[in-house]
């Protein structure tokens, strides 16, 4: 049961008589207690609501088109709260983390709604089977699950939960069922890569449903006292890892027609290997774990270079990076340069003295860096920065550092680009 906290005007629920304070109870005879049994079970037509006012069941009913709303609000997104993470990852960024941030930067999620919902990825030690056979009876998919290996005995010392061996059944009974399901491994040098990883990518290699695969380094920070002791990837350690994906994918796309497995950018720029090409990501859909990132960009900003109108920009502006991104912003900046003479692109890579340790990637940049590494400097007409740095609201770093702040310390307009490499391409443009 959940309680509706408004009814939209004119809409079915407000014509039909529910009102904002009524606790919803059933739709069509099923329970009600979250977003998920809510927009999988008001789809139909014909649609038979029972909620509860003051202590007592009204039933409504109401026909409508199908897969439209009804218009009913509730106090969250998710209609309840959302389920903390129950595991405690040895690799977690997280407990990384230095004091003194915003509180809701320490909240650990692990929800399964959310991986429909927002495309977050879970490592389903919070679900019980009844869970994943709600899963299967709405046929929620693609699902995307935190895997990190396949070794149930390693997963649960990693995870350092008892029931993280165990629940690597729930992705076979999803496959089984159709369930697509995207993968995320995190690997931590000595421990999930190598013969482990090669275990791991033979088990999900025989999945049917299976979509695709992101092998992304373990996020180590300056401050890890106290915590697991794990070791940063080489140039070397990095580098067999982009090898045995790259076998890996080679067999499949020889039985299955298509890669699926995919290193992220940061392997590539580790051991200095070139990035694929286009055709390596098949499309790009592990592009949110950082993978393919670096392709997709260059190939937006060549293109919007070529497209943009040929007239004479006479601009400067700076472009703040963290620090692995710097030599592929800066051959950008070459482009726009070579292609308009008179605009000068300044890039600036940020050490990320914040977090410290080995973290080096654009959205872990920190205003309080920028300004420490920036003021004093000339930057031409305005500062870009790119909305990763930022928190959803657009208004914040990390280090709770506005975006009026940092204009007032450096004494520019700073500018905030969209993620991709057309958005790069137009603000250094200034279309």
């Amino acid at each position: 049961m959940v309680k509706i906290q408004s009814v939209t005007t004119n809409s079915h629920g407000e014509r039909c008589g529910i009102l904002g304070g009524d606790i919803l109870v059933s739709v069509n005879g099923n329970p009600i207690n979250d977003v998920l049994d809510y927009r999988f079970h008001i789809m139909n037509k014909q649609l038979n609501i029972v909620v509860n006012r003051n202590g007592q069941d009204i039933a409504f009913s109401i026909q409508k088109p199908e897969y439209s709303d009804i218009g009913l609000e509730f106090a969250t997104y998710l209609m309840d709260e959302k389920k903390r993470c129950r595991n405690n990852c040895i690799f977690c960024f997280i407990d990384q983390n230095p004091k003194g941030m915003r509180e809701t930067i320490y909240f650990k999620d692990d929800d399964e709604r959310l991986s429909f919902l927002m495309g977050n990825y879970v490592t389903l030690t919070n679900l019980k089977e009844s869970d994943i056979q709600r899963i299967i009876q709405m046929r929620i998919s693609p699902i995307n699950v935190s895997v990190h290996t396949t070794n149930p005995n390693l997963r649960v010392q990693m995870l350092r939960n008892r029931f993280a061996g165990d629940c690597l059944r729930y992705i076979k009974m999803l496959d089984n069922a159709g369930i697509n399901l995207n993968l995320q491994f995190v690997l931590c040098r000595g421990i999930n890569d190598g013969a482990e990883l090669e275990r791991s990518l033979t088990d999900i290699s025989a999945l049917e449903n299976l979509q695709s695969v992101a092998l992304v380094p373990s996020g180590l920070t300056g401050h890890r006292e106290g915590l697991y002791p794990l070791t940063p990837f080489d140039g070397a350690s990095a580098k067999s890892v982009i090898e045995i994906a790259n076998r890996f994918g080679e067999s499949n796309l020889k039985s299955k027609g298509m890669r699926l497995i995919y290193p992220s950018d940061e392997f590539f720029l580790l051991s200095n290997t070139p990035i694929p090409q286009e055709d390596y990501y098949e499309g790009y859909p592990q592009l949110e774990n950082g993978v393919g990132m670096i392709r997709n960009d260059t190939e937006e900003f060549t293109e919007c270079l070529e497209n943009s109108p040929k007239i004479e920009y006479n601009r400067e502006v700076t472009v703040a990076t963290g620090e692995s991104a710097f030599g592929f912003i800066t051959e950008m900046a070459a482009l726009a340069e070579k292609a308009y003479p008179n605009i000068k692109v300044n890039v600036r890579a940020i050490r990320n003295d914040f977090f410290g340790g080995s973290v080096t990637v654009t959205g872990l940049v920190t205003g309080g860096d920028i300004i420490k590494q920036l003021k004093g400097t000339a930057l031409g007409e305005t500062l870009l920065i790119p909305d990763v740095m930022l928190r959803a609201e657009g208004d914040l770093f990390l280090d709770n550092v506005s975006l009026q702040e940092l204009e007032q310390e450096l004494s520019i307009k700073v500018t905030v680009t969209e993620r991709g490499g057309y958005a790069l391409c137009q603000a250094i443009l200034g279309i």
